[in-house]
């Protein structure tokens, strides 16, 4: 069985893709059914293996879980002859016109170099640090969650409590109202975010507000989230919903130049290409709608662009009685 070491080292790839979540692998799937050369390296980080249960992904009308849908696509990738690599790329930079990578495998002391004709960066976001006790355990149960885009259908009619965000504030709660009637917006500084028209389009909508600021989140036995503010109130909810940001990881993207906007998230173009020649991103990373659906579309996007803009993947004629069969 080779190390990683040996994969990373063997042969020049066509594409070595950083991010194992669900878009880098549908990029891996692709790429490998158009019998190219890939590397996958993947830290372990994707947010889809804190997802209990999806129910916003086509295909699965019962919901699939985060850990799941990430089994099924490296078992499918496994069967096309790929493998996801366990590690870190901590280093990326051209050399004699390939991307070199310097990568730290698992379980290994030291780095070695991955060297590419093109990348696909598929690295995700990191979220902003949250004042809830047991975070992840949280999260897991569902009485915190990440996307109301995702998952707001699975709230209905619940009470539903929601933390104002940097950019839009009241934003997020408003559209919760299509969920419940219940929803309570909170306060997460000081002074207020909110201005005027803000604070109109919330009564209109029916919206609770609390502008004493949000100190911390605890869960009661029932795990259900407990919202306390700054004026010493306790306020009681089913689910939380932080909205208190995120920033892409694409550290290694602006290294090569690679044009980013807000939150760090990298600019791309109809195929998914940065402005870095080569260098593709797809997923969270990049400006727009974070979605699995949306990631796993980019891959395919990104893949077939990547493939034909590679030198042709020629088939080797067949060998033994298989050719006579085809040339009789």
């Amino acid at each position: 069985m080779p190390t990683p070491s040996d994969l990373a080292t063997a042969k020049v790839y066509d594409t070595l893709i950083v991010g194992g979540g669900p878009g880098g692998l549908t990029a891996a799937i692709y790429l490998r059914r158009f019998t190219r050369n890939v590397a996958l390296v993947d830290k372990g980080n994707s947010r889809l293996r804190l997802i209990p249960v999806s129910h916003n992904y086509p295909g699965f009308p019962e919901g699939v879980p985060g850990h799941i849908l990430l089994g099924n696509l490296t078992t499918q990738l496994a069967r096309y002859g790929g493998c996801v690599m366990p590690g870190e790329i901590t280093d990326l930079r051209m050399e004699d016109g390939l991307f070199a990578a310097d990568y730290a495998p698992d379980g290994e002391d030291g780095t070695v170099t991955i060297r590419a004709h093109t990348v696909v960066l598929a690295t995700g976001v990191t979220d902003a640090g949250l004042p809830i006790e047991n975070w992840r355990e949280a999260v897991a149960f569902g009485s915190v969650r990440l996307c109301p885009v995702c998952d707001g259908f699975d709230v209905i009619d619940k009470r539903i409590a929601v933390a104002t965000a940097a950019v839009n504030p009241v934003g997020h709660a408003l559209f919760m109202r299509t969920f419940s009637a219940d929803v309570t917006l909170f306060e997460r500084g000081s002074p207020s975010m909110l201005g005027a028209d803000d604070r109109r389009r919330l009564i209109a909508a029916g919206v609770r507000y609390v502008d004493s600021p949000l100190l911390s989140v605890t869960l009661d036995a029932a795990m259900k989230p407990v919202l306390h503010t700054d004026d010493g109130r306790a306020h009681e909810a089913d689910v939380f919903y932080p909205m208190l940001g995120e920033t892409a990881r694409s550290g290694l993207a602006a290294a090569l130049g690679a044009r980013t906007a807000q939150c760090e998230e990298i600019v791309v173009g109809e195929h998914q290409e940065t402005t870095v020649p080569g260098l593709y991103a797809i997923g969270d990373v990049v400006v727009g709608l974070n979605q699995i659906a949306v990631a796993t579309g980019q891959a395919a996007r990104a893949a077939v662009r990547i493939h034909n803009q590679l030198p042709p993947a020629l088939r080797p004629p067949a060998q033994g009685p298989a050719a006579l069969r085809t040339t009789s």
